[in-house]
Order: structure tokens, then sequence, then C-alpha cells
């Protein structure tokens, strides 16, 4: 799989060892993205150990065949979150290992999930692409304010905090990607 096709919660292979990619960070030197680079942040699965990788567009990193399993998110087990396969309702306890930053967009009942098994054990998790999320905090909208692009801090019901618009207010919901962890639209 070429580097610019490599998304965040893929599980890949470098030197022997399998990898989940927890994030992907695109740059460009020039305006016309000639020599582009993609920098990945890869923990070992399992393990949870952290490499920072640094590839050119084109080059290559070999998917790992996995099973995916489309699955909900049935509850919190202390630590671990257990996800129910919509089709054989098999359940999957995913540890803080495997989630990572993801916990902060899980819901309850949250559907559409894909769990990635390795020898019938879950090692990856992939969230749908947006999830709709409410504001539990974030300072007031100023008079007069337009719909520009100064930011301001917002808690989600979820606990993470993210960078919205002016207008957005308590108790609104709104759309986050799951890719990038930002704000993408009101839902």
């Amino acid at each position: 799989m070429k580097a610019y096709d490599i998304k965040r919660g893929n599980v890949v292979e470098h030197n022997g060892t399998t990898y989940q990619v927890r994030a992907v960070e695109r740059s460009a030197p020039t305006g016309r993205g000639g020599n582009t680079t993609y920098r990945f942040q890869l923990y070992s699965v399992p393990g949870g150990v952290k490499l920072d990788l640094s590839l050119r567009a084109d080059d290559e990193l070999p998917e790992v065949d996995l099973t995916r399993r489309t699955a909900t998110f049935s509850y919190r087990e202390g630590d671990n979150f257990v996800f129910m396969d919509a089709e054989d309702y098999t359940q999957y306890l995913l540890g803080p290992e495997i989630v990572g930053e993801l916990a902060g967009y899980i819901t309850e009942g949250m559907e559409d999930c894909q769990v990635m098994l390795k020898d019938d054990a879950p090692i990856s998790l992939q969230l749908p692409q947006h999830v709709t999320l409410a504001v539990v905090e974030t300072a007031p909208e100023l008079k007069g304010a337009t719909a520009t692009k100064r930011p301001k801090p917002a808690k989600l019901e979820t606990g993470i905090e993210i960078q919205v618009p002016e207008y957005i207010v308590n108790g609104e919901k709104i759309r986050i990607s799951t890719e990038t962890g930002e704000f993408a639209g009101r839902a």
C-alpha cells in the first residue's frame, strides 16, 4: 500500500513487525506537492511500542491481512471497551493499548465500527469517518461574531477538547472527523 493511501487505523508491517497507524501527518515542502512526505506514528501490535516513520508518497508499506468485523460499542468495563459483532454477536474486549486516542470519540451504542482480528484476537479498531458529539462546555458566543476562522476550545461529552468556530454553543451537537480530530460541521 502506497504511503499516500495509508490512513489512521490501518495495520501495516514494517521490518517484520505489525503496527497500527495512530497518526498521519502530511508535509509538502513546495506548493506543487513534489517530494511530499508522510510522517506516521505507529504502535506495535501487540505491545504498543511507538515508532515514528517518515516515507515519501510513493514508498510502500505492506498492509497486514486481517479479518475485519463490523461491530457496535456495547459498554466499558474498567479501562476496556466491549464491542459486539454485528453479525454473530461475538463480544470483543479491546484494551486501552488498542483503542488509544479513539476513546474520546466512542459513544454509547456507536455502530459501524471495524474491529480488526489477527488469529481471532482483536488487534485494531477503526471508527466511522465522522462522529456526532455534544458540546458540554465552551465560551459563550461573542456578540457580533461572524463565521470567521477564529476557533475556541470546546469540551465534548466524552471528555475530549477540540477547537470549534466561535458560533458553536453549549449543548449543540457537532460532527468531528475521527481521522484528524477536527470540527467537521454542525450535526
